[in-house]
């Protein structure tokens, strides 16, 4: 209600602040919303997609059903076996894809800032990624052996150029006007990378980071392949040869829950370094 006049003045008028709620309340409410029916439709489509998979085992296609599944990976597990496979692979997969991110970042930022290193840099990029990591696997094989290092080269590999070409382009796409803003208050080059680069850049990096490691796990399989003697990708080829279906379903799950937890904590990484970023 209007406050009643005051002697001689005119009547109150009701402050916005009074009658309406603020928009940052209001985003906030939206985004718990989303978040809520996010984890809602999450939980759905998993119970939805392992009763489709039931719902097939049991109609005639030769899959096997979850509880078998279950079965097998206990038994795996009791015998040490699914332990063994797992820290291979995540091993292998680890520290093929962190050295491939740490080198395609400054790369990518060499290539994207510098003209020079561009011109010098980027044929060879685009040139290796149009040949498939597992392409090179027979050479690479034959120059540095059946060790762990052609395994993790390779992955290396695949984890690099998904990340370097995200960082090229991450830094391309920087407002010109915010550089050039800067250098108008007297900001240098090693001012600007730092604090308006790198910034501008890093959701680009994250996302390529996100690709590479999709690579990472599709390249370990393959690899696991050829030449090894333990790991999720091996021990998948091994059932394969006796028919063995629900080891292999084993495997497939093993390798999508790591790669979705992995996926999962580079997207929190997300929201802690891109806080600033306006999102929907």
């Amino acid at each position: 209600m209007t406050a009643p006049p005051a002697s001689g003045g005119l009547p109150a008028v009701e402050t916005p602040e009074a009658t309406t709620e603020g928009p940052r309340p209001q985003r906030r409410r939206k985004r718990l919303a989303q978040h809520h029916l996010l984890r809602v439709l999450t939980l759905v489509s998993i119970v939805g997609g392992i009763g489709i998979w039931w719902l097939l085992a049991l109609y005639g296609f030769q899959f096997p059903t979850p509880p078998e599944v279950a079965e097998t990976a206990i038994a795996l597990w009791q015998a040490g076996t699914l332990q063994e496979d797992i820290l291979a692979s995540l091993g292998r997969v680890l520290t093929g894809f962190v050295l491939g991110s740490l080198a395609a970042i400054p790369v990518g930022f060499l290539m994207g800032w510098y003209t020079v290193a561009r011109g010098l840099l980027e044929p060879w990029i685009q040139f290796f990624r149009t040949i498939p990591p597992l392409a090179l696997l027979p050479l690479v094989l034959v120059l540095l052996g059946i060790g762990e290092v052609p395994k993790i080269f390779v992955i290396f590999l695949a984890a690099f150029l998904a990340c370097v070409i995200s960082t090229y382009q991450g830094v391309v796409s920087v407002d010109r006007t915010l550089i050039n803003a800067a250098r108008v208050l007297g900001a240098k080059d090693r001012t600007i990378f730092p604090k308006v680069v790198v910034p501008a850049s890093t959701p680009f990096i994250l996302v390529g980071m996100r690709v590479g490691l999709g690579s990472s796990w599709a390249t370990l399989v393959a690899a696991e392949l050829l030449a090894a003697q333990a790991g999720l990708g091996y021990r998948m080829q091994q059932a394969q040869l006796y028919y063995d279906i629900s080891t292999i379903f084993v495997g497939i799950a093993m390798i999508g829950i790591l790669g979705l937890v992995m996926d999962r904590l580079l997207l929190l990484a997300e929201s802690k370094l891109t806080g600033w970023q306006e999102r929907r």
